[in-house]
């Protein structure tokens, strides 16, 4: 049975720049970083309220096939990507501080039926949410 989510793989341009943004920008810890000996570099950061949860930093490259790395590349180049979706205790707070050390935001904080959010970047260009959410009757989100 699936307990739960242990790993997310986000693709980045390059592990040693964005473990550096995840740890020193966003406050993650770093997990785990080893190279296989087929060359694969393994490096994982997690949140530090959830160490359960490891965010998988990676590279395109095989097992995908080269049409695949080459597609995963132009879309990172290009910023259309998706990575991580945050809480946050108080988005307005929470963006200025970003802003300040200097995180690209594509939207400003907005009130949402969910919450306030705002929209930012990684150091690869991936999209990141930061979500401050709404108490719904004793739930965190709203069940559709």
């Amino acid at each position: 049975m699936i307990t739960n989510i242990a790993i997310a793989s986000v693709y980045v341009k390059d592990i040693d720049e964005s473990k550096a943004f995840y740890t020193d920008v966003l406050g993650f810890q770093e997990n785990s970083d080893v190279t296989l000996s087929d060359g694969y570099r393994w490096c994982t950061v997690s949140h530090p309220s959830q160490p359960e949860i490891q965010v998988h930093l990676t590279v395109p490259g095989p097992p995908h096939t080269p049409d695949m790395i080459a597609a995963i590349t132009r879309a990172l180049d290009e910023g259309n990507m998706h990575a991580l979706g945050m809480a946050v205790d108080d988005c307005r707070t929470t963006f200025e501080d970003l802003k300040a050390r200097g995180v690209e935001f594509l939207q400003e904080p907005s009130d949402r039926p969910y919450g306030v959010e705002a929209v930012c970047r990684d150091n690869s260009g991936n999209w990141m949410v930061l979500v401050e959410q709404k108490a719904y009757a004793g739930r965190d989100f709203p069940h559709t």
